[in-house]
């Protein structure tokens, strides 16, 4: 099976991560890279893991996207979306970002930047693909409930 990585930031969906994994288990080797901040939600990285052929961030948080967008690799998960990004390799990203975060001035232009560079949005809310929407503050738990992993096999074609 071919390669992926599978990057997990810390969001609420972070605690369906074992399900997104299996799904994706079912066409691709997957190895998994976690940052600092999904651990309340979900398990620590893989060790050695190949060069992935696609990406997936599942969820994608706001500090993650940003970081991406500016290039900047200070982590495991930025290291991987970056070098998948300027290696044109595919990423599906699933962006959890709240209402309040989604206002933030640089928000807009790190979307933009990402769509731009060839990233596939899936709505967690919905599964729609394309322009991602902000997640209302407070409903985390309704989006995690209601996610279907299946969206982002979908979205990987």
């Amino acid at each position: 099976m071919r390669p992926l990585t599978l990057v997990v930031c810390g969001a609420p969906l972070a605690a369906r991560a074992d399900e997104v994994r299996a799904a994706l288990g079912s066409r691709w080797s997957v190895s998994l890279v976690v940052t600092e901040a999904a651990g309340q939600w979900f398990g620590p990285s893989d060790g050695d893991r190949p060069r992935p052929e696609a990406v997936v961030a599942c969820p994608l948080t706001f500090n993650t996207a940003n970081k991406v967008a500016a290039g900047i690799m200070d982590t495991s998960a930025a290291g991987v979306l970056c070098d998948a990004l300027g290696g044109g390799i595919p990423v599906v990203a699933v962006p959890m970002v709240n209402n309040r975060l989604w206002g933030h001035p640089v928000w807009t232009s790190t979307i933009r930047t990402l769509a731009d560079a060839g990233v596939r949005c899936v709505d967690p809310r919905t599964g729609r693909r394309g322009d991602p929407a902000p997640v209302q503050s407070g409903t985390g738990p309704e989006v995690v409930a209601a996610f279907d992993p299946l969206w982002v096999v979908d979205a990987l074609g």
